[in-house]
């Protein structure tokens, strides 16, 4: 059970939330936890589904938004994030389990999102003060500047949900998946 009551319903949220719960609802089936218990504020709510919106239309493909958001749970040890991501790495952006498992170590098969989900991790373990170099990584994979503006948007994004599950207890309605041991 969460640290702030999570909304039972759509209808339980408040009234200025439902809209986004109701497309939420629409696109996925179901409302999941993290989208309920943020919907106690609108603001943040609206925050979240506008970031996710505007980040879905960027040049990034889902299985590397996928990749990025297991990395950023792993490495913030967010459990919710890493069940969420499992599920909709895997049913979305058909990532197979090796795959998943790589982008919790920080790699990828693929070379070039290999180097998107290194450089989250470094942006995350430098707080944002990478070096020059990790820009360059980054860029010698091709990656373009509006590229590495939405992997740190991702970065923000990812940071964002997962201190709101670890530090309010979001209860995971996803098939779980454990951090792994550092």
């Amino acid at each position: 059970m969460s640290v702030i009551p999570t909304p039972a319903t759509i209808d339980d949220a408040p009234e200025a939330s439902r809209p986004i719960l109701e497309a939420v609802q629409k696109q996925l089936g179901a409302v999941p936890n993290i989208f309920r218990l943020v919907s106690t504020s609108p603001v943040a709510l609206n925050a979240l589904a506008g970031l996710q919106g505007a980040l879905g239309k960027g040049k990034l493909p889902l299985a590397t938004r996928e990749r990025l958001a297991l990395t950023m749970a792993q490495a913030n040890g967010c459990d919710y994030c890493l069940s969420a991501h499992s599920y909709t790495g895997s049913r979305f952006a058909k990532l197979d389990e090796a795959e998943i498992a790589a982008a919790r170590a920080g790699t990828s098969s693929d070379p070039k999102a290999a180097a998107a989900v290194a450089f989250a991790r470094a942006l995350t373990a430098a707080r944002g003060s990478v070096a020059p170099a990790e820009i360059e990584k980054v860029r010698a994979a091709g990656y373009g500047d509006a590229e590495i503006l939405e992997i740190i948007a991702h970065v923000a994004l990812n940071t964002f949900t997962n201190y709101v599950n670890e530090a309010l207890g979001t209860e995971i309605d996803f098939p779980r998946v454990d951090r792994l041991a550092a």
